[in-house]
């Protein structure tokens, strides 16, 4: 298989002539604004029962019937694991989308009609048109729909608390036993604790260890917890949106991941690890902040620039 789509095509795998190398652009082009539109937009929409034009339908009720929430006769709502995943990727992956349409944007007026290849026919074609501003909007509105689910989550684990519901005592013991267990480490770099007492607003200040990169730093980091946990995982955030670096967006979303899902000591532990790796393995799924991942995989002079960058958000953090 080629990386090349066009070449996937049979009887093109070795076309290279000029109309060849047009049609190669052209289709690549229709591929990213298709699947940004079909694979990224339009299952977080339903999921998140989002219309074209914006509005939301039921926002926070999470059996609200969708693609992604069927409704069972006896009025049980399904669980699809991949409605959560997509929201967490999404977050991760917002300005990498968005960087990419502005890009895409330059090359292609809006309503510019998809060139049909020579491999397509009438019932095989991908037709349609470019519109990355309207994808650039549907974006936005994912985005926020996304951010209003999250802070929901507070409001929804309080009511759980007040029913005295089993998932908001698990999350209470398990905040009570990391809390403990770090005392008796005598960790002193992870000061814990319970948003006005809510065990689904969790409250993380990491102290940057002595002579590494995030030395003298402070980072106050918010943990949202669902009350569907552990279906539906964390999502984490550092309340300084302008931190530089690779595992941190520019929204302040924080990109870690957990040695397992279901138990929050191995989710704050992914936090840390987070921050703290400095010789972290190339993983491009992890691409959540382009600018900084460019200077940090780049040449010995972006990587000192990328430290440069990182020291100075460390120091306005203290």
């Amino acid at each position: 298989m080629s990386s090349n789509p066009y070449e996937n095509e049979p009887g093109y795998e070795s076309s290279r002539s000029p109309s060849d190398i047009e049609n190669m652009e052209a289709y690549v082009s229709k591929i990213h604004h298709e699947t940004l539109r079909l694979a990224v937009l339009e299952p977080l929409e339903a999921s998140l029962n989002i219309t074209l034009e914006g509005s939301t339908d039921s926002l926070a009720d999470p059996s609200s019937e969708s693609d992604d929430n069927i409704i069972y006769e006896d009025g049980r709502p399904s669980f699809d694991p991949f409605a959560d995943f997509r929201k967490r990727r999404f977050l991760w992956y917002y300005e990498p989308y968005m960087q990419s349409l502005v890009t895409a944007e330059k090359k292609h007026s809006r309503k510019a009609k998809f060139q049909r290849m020579p491999f397509e026919g009438d019932n095989n074609s991908m037709d349609g048109h470019f519109d990355y501003p309207e994808l650039k909007r549907r974006m936005a509105v994912v985005r926020d729909a996304i951010f209003r689910e999250t802070r929901g989550w507070a409001v929804e684990g309080q009511l759980a608390k007040k029913q005295e519901l089993g998932i908001a005592a698990s999350l209470q013991r398990q905040y009570e036993q990391i809390v403990e267990t770090l005392k008796h480490q005598n960790n002193i770099t992870v000061d814990l604790y319970l948003d006005e007492g809510n065990p689904f607003m969790w409250r993380l200040t990491y102290f940057g260890r002595p002579m590494t990169q995030l030395d003298g730093g402070m980072f106050k980091i918010l943990i949202h917890l669902s009350p569907r946990f552990p279906e539906e995982q964390p999502r984490v955030f550092l309340e300084a949106s302008s931190f530089f670096h690779i595992r941190v967006s520019k929204e302040g979303v924080l990109c870690y991941v957990p040695r397992r899902t279901e138990e929050m000591r191995y989710h704050i532990e992914g936090i840390v690890a987070s921050l703290e790796e400095e010789h972290p393995p190339y993983d491009p799924r992890t691409t959540v902040n382009p600018e900084a991942t460019k200077l940090f995989w780049g040449t010995p002079e972006d990587r000192r620039k990328y430290n440069r960058e990182l020291r100075r958000s460390v120091e306005r953090t203290a």
